[in-house]
């Protein structure tokens, strides 16, 4: 065969250094061509971390027994070897940066296990890379430089990753300036200056809360690929809101870190709460504040570890065998019966709550003119599967409503619910927010549910506290609250109400004080919403597809309602038509939509569907294997085939 010359840069001869030219034949494999290189280059160095990267392609050659043939490279490519680990600046949710070195040659999602083992992150799958918001530069600032923590001279992830004891990944005990490092991923960081909020980018719209979405980076290609060069930022986020198997013995970095971004999200108001919703979490974070100074998450124990393991196992065996007694139970299935309150608001109508005695079956809740009347037909049954369940609760002003949102075939009909006292709101909540996800009272979350409920309402009550608590000055009010709160109220104003609220929350531990704030942080109704701004088939106007871990809600996008919602389990298939960019659904009863993206690209929302799927199928079982190949065909699209 006739030999050719192929030009390829090699990075490590520096920016100035000229192509090398080597002569080669279509029948020379990619190993051999960078045998030949290495030789030319007379450099002694490890090179096995090195591939070639195709610049007119923009594709890696990573297959080292395919030919030049093969790979369909003529005398024009214009090749280059270069390290497929480099530096990256990852900015984490706690705000700090991290110098690390990363895969540019992987699929993104592989990258993000590779970094996520070496921080000591469980659960990678949930976890993702934004493009960072360009911060426009003023002349003040010139000179402030964030502070980077420099971290590439930890060893590349494998497989097997040596822990010690402590819990702490072997590589950041090697210095205290490593385990300096480390502290700042597992220590929650102090509450920021009201400034540094007041600075920091706020999305208000719900059109800029569906851009941020739009920068997520593609899973299934390379950071080379997207046009992420050596040293550039990214951040690191959790995109998928649905958190499995967290054990805070050994999850101290992941529980920290997203106990942070829980914290950006309420203090940046990227989700709605109501003002004593806001008091609770002011509260909490000043205790987890105070707190961290002085404890830390426990450390496992590995006999502690094989303890819970074992309970684990047994709770798993015990809810098998009692699945004949569910039978038997399912058969006298328990109801809930009162009399409650109905509200439906019609635009143009002032009419208040009017009583009536309600039962709750199953997940259907019917209604009838009074407890003599319920053997007779009621006055309207409502299935409340797939439907919206929202709090609208004051406990100070002893006001405890549900509010849900129930699909109808023209849209969402709007209900409240009003109950009368703490008990009865808790336990039709809780039946409500089961019978939204298709379970019944039978369930063993109820009772759990019913708890968390009222655990989250006693937080919300105000204890007459002692005065030395009311004159408290080390508390920097406007560091705890959103912008929206700063303005409403002084710091005098602030700081009785976030110590009442303190009152319920003192005595607990570092990491109840974290649990407890993901758990009301999780209750919002808008939690784990991402918005992605779509047209739908054969519409006029833009509307706002909202993606949850378990449906897709249709969103008016001048009022802000919820239009439809749809369930991923009555889902039947989904396809993107890539030419048009457009994503059609079809779901059981014959209903199809169709919409394209007008944020973000149809890659983003076709991974979200998949990715949702791919996180329910996994179970406590297999917790420890990743099945990356189901992940890439339920989200890679056209590219995975």
């Amino acid at each position: 065969m006739a030999a050719w010359d192929l030009t390829i840069t090699v990075e490590e001869l520096g920016p100035e250094a000229p192509p090398l030219k080597i002569s080669v034949t279509s029948d020379l494999h990619i190993g051999g061509v960078i045998l030949k290189v290495v030789e030319k280059t007379q450099l002694k160095k490890d090179w096995s971390d090195h591939a070639l990267w195709w610049e007119q392609k923009q594709q890696w050659l990573l297959k080292p027994s395919w030919t030049l043939d093969k790979c369909g490279i003529h005398a024009d490519a214009r090749l280059c070897l270069t390290p497929q680990h480099k530096p990256l600046r990852l900015g984490l949710p706690n705000g700090t940066t991290i110098l690390l070195r990363a895969c540019f040659s992987s699929p993104v999602f592989r990258t993000v296990m590779g970094i996520c083992k070496l921080l000591n992150i469980r659960h990678p799958e949930e976890l993702s890379l934004l493009w960072p918001v360009e911060a426009k530069k003023k002349k003040k600032d010139k000179g402030v430089e964030e502070e980077v923590y420099d971290i590439t001279c930890a060893p590349l992830p494998s497989a097997t990753m040596l822990k010690l004891s402590s819990g702490m990944p072997a590589f950041f005990a090697e210095s205290p300036e490593s385990e300096a490092v480390y502290k700042t991923l597992s220590v929650s960081q102090p509450a920021p200056a009201p400034e540094t909020i007041a600075k920091m980018y706020r999305s208000t719209t719900i059109v800029e809360k569906a851009q941020v979405n739009g920068r997520w980076l593609d899973s299934s290609r390379s950071l080379l690929k997207q046009g992420i060069k050596e040293n550039d930022k990214v951040l690191l986020r959790f995109k998928y809101f649905t958190f499995h198997d967290i054990t805070p013995q050994i999850d101290v970095v992941r529980l920290t870190q997203l106990y942070e971004q829980a914290r950006w999200a309420i203090l940046l108001e990227e989700i709605e709460c109501t003002e004593e919703e806001m008091m609770v979490f002011a509260a909490l974070q000043y205790h987890i504040g105070k707190v961290s100074l002085t404890e830390q998450f426990v450390a496992s124990c590995p006999a502690m570890d094989d303890l819970d393991s074992a309970l684990q196992c047994l709770e798993v065996k015990m809810d098998r065998e009692s699945s004949a007694d569910d039978m038997l139970q399912t058969m006298t299935a328990p109801e809930l019966h009162d009399y409650l309150k109905i509200f439906r608001p019609k635009r143009l109508t002032l009419k208040g709550y009017k009583q009536f005695w309600f039962t709750f079956k199953d997940t259907t809740l019917s209604y009838y003119k009074s407890k003599e009347e319920s053997c007779k037909e009621p006055i309207q049954q409502m299935n409340l599967k797939g439907c919206e369940v929202a709090p609208d609760v004051s406990v100070a002003g002893q006001k405890f409503c549900i509010r849900l949102l129930i699909p109808g075939p023209e849209g969402m009909n709007e209900v409240y619910l009003r109950c009368e006292q703490e008990q009865q709101y808790s336990q039709w909540m809780a039946a409500c927010r089961l019978a939204s996800k298709g379970k019944t009272l039978v369930d063993s979350s109820f009772s759990s549910e019913v708890q968390s409920i009222q655990s989250f309402l006693a937080m919300q009550k105000t204890t007459p506290s002692n005065k030395t608590a009311q004159t408290d000055d080390s508390i920097n009010t406007h560091s705890l609250v959103s912008p929206r709160y700063q303005k409403k109220y002084k710091p005098k104003q602030l700081s009785p109400r976030i110590l009442e609220a303190y009152q319920n929350v003192a005595q607990l531990s570092l990491t109840d004080a974290i649990q407890r704030f993901l758990q009301i942080w999780q209750a919002l109704p808008d939690f784990g919403l991402s918005y992605i701004v779509v047209r739908f088939k054969g519409c006029r106007k833009d509307e706002v597809l909202g993606i949850a871990n378990n449906r897709l809600i249709r969103i008016d996008l001048g009022v802000g309602d919820v239009v439809k919602t749809w369930r991923y389990n009555t889902m039947r298939q989904w396809n993107v038509n890539w030419d048009i960019k457009q994503v059609a659904i079809e779901f059981d009863g014959n209903i199809n939509i169709a919409f394209s993206c007008v944020t973000a690209d149809c890659k983003i929302v076709h991974e979200y569907i998949g990715g949702y799927i791919f996180m329910s199928t996994r179970s406590r079982d297999q917790s420890d294997t990743l099945n990356e190949e189901l992940f890439h065909k339920l989200t890679g699209g056209h590219e995975a085939l």
